[in-house]
């Protein structure tokens, strides 16, 4: 299996992207680490993997603490990869939003990326093994959308932290790499995208379809297992084309 005798953290993995993810990765024959808030989610979660053959085990979570940070890699060791996949949204117009939803947002989403990625780096370098980052940004990170200026401010962040980590890290075998999902058909957006405005959005993706879970699940292994050794710094959009559309 590609990914097999790695260990692999995944955080936010009690639900949506990263519950996905972390099965995805011990189906390639990692042991995965889900980390979240919510350990009855997690433990449901691992017990699927484990069900099905996989290699898990869990660690509580709050990307945006530094102690519950340092404290989770303290209890799961040093990785081979980590999957920094814990973020939120507030969708509603930027004049109505305040300091409690920019700071619930960026904190989780950026912040919580920083503080991951570091403690996992030192965790590495400690360990005198290389690794792999995988930050989960948006393709909201690199275009705008209405009522999400939070969210796509933290993503944005969370874009140029890549190349940041990935140019200080190198030198220590650490490559630090994005993933931009455009947007992926979930239960909790299924009742937007059967609107009008939903399905004039869908209209506007080159492709004519929304993503499908499935779709980023290439772009992780690739990015989680060997086969991308030599690239670090990167940021794959995986989005139908939707970046590409036409003004």
């Amino acid at each position: 299996m590609v990914l097999a005798d790695k260990t692999i953290f995944v955080t936010g993995a009690s639900g949506g992207l990263g519950r996905h993810f972390a099965g995805v990765l011990a189906a390639a024959g990692a042991t995965v680490v889900l980390a979240a808030r919510r350990m009855d989610a997690l433990e449901q979660a691992a017990g699927e993997i484990v069900a099905a053959g996989g290699q898990a085990r869990t660690v509580q979570l709050d990307v945006s603490d530094a102690g519950s940070v340092r404290a989770a890699f303290e209890a799961a060791g040093a990785p081979d990869v980590v999957v920094n996949n814990s973020g939120v949204t507030v969708s509603m117009p930027v004049l109505e939003q305040g300091e409690s939803e920019w700071d619930h947002v960026v904190d989780t989403n950026l912040k919580g990326a920083f503080l991951v990625a570091t403690e996992a780096a030192r965790a590495l370098r400690a360990a005198g093994k290389g690794g792999s980052i995988v930050n989960i940004a948006s393709i909201l990170g690199l275009r705008q959308g209405g009522a999400v200026t939070p969210y796509a401010v933290s993503k944005a962040g969370v874009i140029q932290l890549t190349k940041q980590l990935a140019l200080e890290l190198a030198r220590f075998d650490i490559r630090v790499n994005a993933i931009a999902p455009g947007y992926v058909a979930t239960d909790l957006n299924a009742d937007f995208f059967a609107t009008p405005a939903g399905e004039a959005l869908v209209k506007r993706i080159p492709q004519r379809r929304l993503g499908r879970l499935h779709d980023l699940d290439g772009p992780l292994l690739l990015l989680a297992s060997d086969a991308s050794a030599y690239m670090t710094g990167s940021v794959l959009a995986v989005d139908g084309g939707h970046l590409c559309s036409g003004l």
